[in-house]
């Protein structure tokens, strides 16, 4: 192995102690499950009549939405915890840098073999970024993927209510 190989950097980096109380609540606060974006995939997904699935099912990667009997997952990613290729919100901090770029190559490494995990298994994946998620561009991306997870579960779309903003 070469010296300063991702495996090798990863076994000497601890994390860095946060630089005041307000880094370390804001670090604490990152969730893990039920954030706001998949909460808002989940409403459009029953607003569509596309319910049945499961969260955070135990296969690789555990996708945050998933419909097992159908073998289709979805995930929800934060653009800046799995580095979205090309997003303003995929920032780098900038105190501890060789830390970061570590943490996030290893996130995106991880992230790489579990979807190729799934898709060797057979499942179909979709993911999307929050990006995908902000108020000028969710209608967009739903458009987009709900007629995909319809054709894909075998389910018909529910019809949109009348108004939208009432």
């Amino acid at each position: 192995m070469r010296v300063g190989a991702p495996d090798e950097r990863r076994a000497k980096l601890a994390p860095p102690p946060a630089t005041n109380e307000h880094v370390r609540k804001s670090m604490q606060g990152n969730k893990g499950k039920n954030t706001k974006p998949e909460m808002l995939v989940r409403a459009r997904l029953r607003a569509a009549g596309l319910t049945g699935y499961r969260l955070q099912w135990k296969v690789p990667g555990r996708p945050d939405i998933a419909w097992p009997g159908k073998r289709v997952a979805l995930f929800i990613n934060g653009c800046f915890w799995h580095r979205h290729e090309g997003c303003p919100y995929a920032t780098t901090p900038k105190s501890h840098v060789e830390y970061w770029v570590v943490k996030f190559d290893r996130n995106v490494e991880r992230d790489e073999r579990n979807l190729q995990a799934l898709r060797e298994a057979g499942w179909t994946v979709h993911v999307i970024w929050e990006c995908q998620l902000k108020k000028k561009a969710i209608d967009a991306t739903m458009a987009e993927l709900l007629p995909l997870l319809a054709e894909e579960l075998g389910k018909t779309l529910a019809a949109p209510p009348c108004s939208a903003h009432t």
